[in-house]
């Protein structure tokens, strides 16, 4: 990658990946995903579709090919807690498939999705037949679980405006594409499901992004959100 004068614009130091993370599916080596392919059967949703609910029993897990999906659970008052947005590669379902217990979280489409479907015994197959994916899943669930625990002190630690900023941040470094002002983040997300994300409600967050754009370090639309400074969001989130 080019270290141009926009680059260190968008805040994104010489060299640095965009995405900071990789996806179940490309960590696999192409016989391993070839194996994997063979067990399941595609399948499509639409935008807003729900895939699985919270709480429900079923025997399969999921690989996204396409599309974005957000994940969430429901609080005793009825509202939505978004707890994670996966995208392509992304492997869902396998705490249920592991412990054999209810779904732990709803998962929505973002846009139109599809996905493999796998059954549970197919993917238990797989993992036998396939040790190193076991470990690849070992190594996916620490990383989630690591990333919850962060979560979970941002909430004591920052200001609206400093969540917002880090998922923000996280977006941007998972999801963002490149474009000649900046990083557009390809996940659809309204401001609710922000508000959702971040655990606030949505006019703090609306403040929160009103701050953001004054600054010139991020523009919005519908369901869209430009990074301009990447470096200045995370000057936020220390």
């Amino acid at each position: 990658m080019r270290a141009d004068r926009s680059e260190r614009s968008h805040g994104l130091p010489q060299g640095e990946p965009e995405r900071l993370t990789s996806e179940f599916l490309s960590l696999l080596t192409e016989a391993e995903r070839a194996d994997l392919m063979r067990r399941g059967r595609r399948r499509q949703w639409e935008r807003d579709e729900t895939v699985c609910t919270e709480g429900e029993r079923t025997d399969w897990v999921l690989v996204l090919l396409s599309g974005w999906a957000k994940v969430s659970s429901a609080t005793a008052r009825g509202s939505e807690v978004l707890l994670a947005v996966r995208g392509p590669g992304a492997l869902l379902g396998e705490l249920a498939a592991i412990d054999h217990q209810p779904r732990s979280a709803t998962v929505t489409a973002l846009e139109r999705l599809t996905a493999l479907v796998v059954p549970v015994a197919e993917f238990t197959a797989h993992l036998e037949a396939n040790g190193r994916v076991s470990f690849l899943l070992m190594r996916l669930l620490t990383e989630r679980l690591r990333d919850a625990d962060r979560k979970r002190i941002e909430f004591g630690a920052h200001s609206t405006t400093g969540r917002v900023a880090t998922r923000l941040v996280e977006l941007a470094e998972r999801f963002g594409q490149r474009t000649a002002t900046g990083l557009r983040v390809a996940v659809p997300l309204s401001q609710d499901e922000l508000a959702g994300w971040t655990g606030a409600s949505r006019e703090a967050v609306s403040k929160a992004l009103g701050v953001l754009r004054a600054y010139g370090w991020i523009s919005t639309g519908r369901r869209q959100i430009v990074v301009h400074d990447l470096e200045a969001l995370r000057s936020l989130t220390s």
